[in-house]
C-alpha cells in the first residue's frame, strides 16, 4: 500500500484534534528534611558509659543528639529491676533529649543452663519486665547461649589502614568448656529456653513489653563444646513459633545474616511481616565462609545491600530503634588517649558518627521512597 505525502500530512491533521492525554500526575512531595516520627524506624546509640548520672552521662547524651540520634539502648543486669530506678534513669535521659528505649537484662545462668534456682531467676526477670512496663520502656534485649566465642577475632587492615573485625573459628574452636560452664547440646538449650519463654512472654505481653532476642554472635555451630540455638535461620524461626506473640521476637542484626550466608532483605521481610522484629542491629560484612570466616567492614562496603535492607524495613513498617554498631577503627579515634575498643578493628565516637550519617541518609531515602 502506497502512502502519498498527502494522505501523510492528512493523517497527522486528523491525530492533532484528538484530545491530548492527561499528563502523569507527579506523587506528592514530602516536606524536606524527613523526620523520625512515631511511624518510622528510629536511629539509636549505646549510652551504657553513662549509666550513673554524671557528667560523663549528661556529655554522652550531648554527643548523640549532635549526630541527630534522640534514643538510646543500654544494659542492665543487675535483677530484679525497680521501677522508680528506671524511671529516675529514663526521665534524666529524657531532660536530656534522650529517650531511652532498649535495656539488655542478663543475670540468670541457671536459667541458661537448666540448673536447680532458675524459677528464681526467671521470677526476678518477670519482676524486670514489668517494672520496664510501668517505667514506659518499650523493649528488653537478652541473649540466651551457653558462651560467647569471641576469642576467634582478630584485627584485619581495611582502607587506608583503618581496622577491621574479622572472625575465624579456626582460631577458637578447640577452647575447652569453661568453668562452671560445662558443655550443652542443642535440645538442652531448647529446652532451657522454652521454659523460660513460656513464664516471661505471657508477662511481657501483659505489660506491654517486647522481649529481643539476639542472634549468636559469631554464629558459630560450637561455643566451647555447647551447640547454639540462635546461630542457624531454623532456629530464629523456631523461636518465634515457642510462644506465639509479638513479644517473643529478635534483634534482626543484617550483619549476622549475612554471616550465616542469608538474604538479609529476604531474612527481614520475613521476621518483619510477622511483627517479631522488636530492635535492629545495622552493619556490613563480607564472608569467606559462611558461619565461621567472615570480616566486619565499614557499612557502606559489605556485601549486605543496606539501601534494600532499609527499605525494607521502612515497608515493613517497622517503627522501632535501630543501632549502627560495630563502627571501624579509624586513626582518629585511636589517637585519643581515652579510647578503648570493645573489638579488635573496633572503632569510637568518630567512627560512630559516620556510621550515624551513612544510616540517616539511608533512612531518609527510603522514607523519600514510601
Amino acid at each position: 500500500m502506497r502512502i502519498s505525502r498527502r494522505n501523510a500530512m492528512g493523517a497527522a491533521g486528523a491525530g492533532a484534534l484528538l484530545p491530548l492525554a492527561p499528563a502523569p500526575q507527579a506523587s506528592a512531595k514530602k516536606p524536606w528534611p524527613i523526620e523520625e516520627g512515631a511511624g518510622t524506624p528510629k536511629l539509636c546509640l549505646d549510652i551504657s558509659p553513662g549509666r550513673s548520672g554524671t557528667t560523663q552521662e549528661t556529655a554522652a547524651a550531648r554527643r548523640m543528639v549532635q549526630l541527630g540520634v534522640r534514643h538510646a539502648l543500654s544494659g542492665n543486669g543487675t535483677i530484679p529491676w525497680k521501677e522508680a530506678e528506671l524511671r529516675a534513669w529514663m526521665d534524666r535521659l529524657k531532660s536530656l533529649g534522650v529517650k531511652l528505649a532498649n535495656v539488655m537484662i542478663g543475670g540468670f545462668p541457671n536459667t541458661l543452663y537448666g540448673r536447680p534456682g532458675r524459677d528464681e531467676e526467671i521470677a526476678k526477670v518477670i519482676e524486670s519486665v514489668r517494672a520496664a512496663g510501668r517505667a514506659g520502656l518499650p523493649v528488653v534485649e537478652y541473649n540466651f547461649s551457653a558462651n560467647r566465642l569471641v576469642e576467634g577475632y582478630y584485627e584485619e587492615p581495611g582502607r587506608g589502614g583503618a581496622g577491621m573485625t574479622a572472625y575465624s573459628f579456626d582460631k577458637a574452636k578447640d577452647l575447652p568448656p569453661e568453668p562452671g560452664v560445662g558443655t550443652h547440646t542443642l535440645d538442652e538449650m531448647w529446652a532451657n529456653i522454652t521454659y523460660f519463654l513460656k513464664a516471661v512472654i505471657p508477662e511481657a505481653e501483659k505489660a506491654g513489653v517486647k522481649m529481643a532476642l539476639h542472634p549468636n554472635d559469631p554464629p558459630v555451630p560450637l561455643s566451647r563444646g555447647s551447640q547454639q540455638i540462635m546461630a542457624t535461620l531454623a532456629g530464629w524461626k523456631k523461636l518465634i513459633e515457642i510462644v506465639p506473640s509479638e513479644s517473643n521476637g529478635i534483634t534482626y542484626d543484617c550483619g549476622v545474616t549475612r554471616e550465616m550466608g542469608e538474604d538479609p532483605v529476604e531474612v527481614c521481610r520475613y521476621f518483619g511481616s510477622r511483627k517479631r522484629i522488636n530492635h535492629v542491629h545495622f552493619r556490613n560484612v563480607r564472608v569467606r565462609k559462611p558461619y565461621v570466616d567472615y570480616t566486619e567492614v565499614f557499612v557502606d562496603e559489605g556485601e549486605v545491600d543496606m539501601f534494600a535492607v532499609m527499605k525494607e524495613l521502612v515497608r515493613q513498617k517497622y517503627t522501632g530503634i535501630i543501632y549502627p554498631e560495630h563502627p571501624r577503627a579509624l586513626d582518629y579515634d585511636r589517637e585519643r588517649p581515652e579510647f578503648r575498643s570493645y573489638y579488635p578493628g573496633g572503632g569510637g565516637y568518630a567512627a560512630f558518627a559516620y556510621n550515624v550519617g551513612y544510616t540517616r541518609a539511608l533512612l531518609q531515602a527510603a522514607l523519600s521512597e514510601s
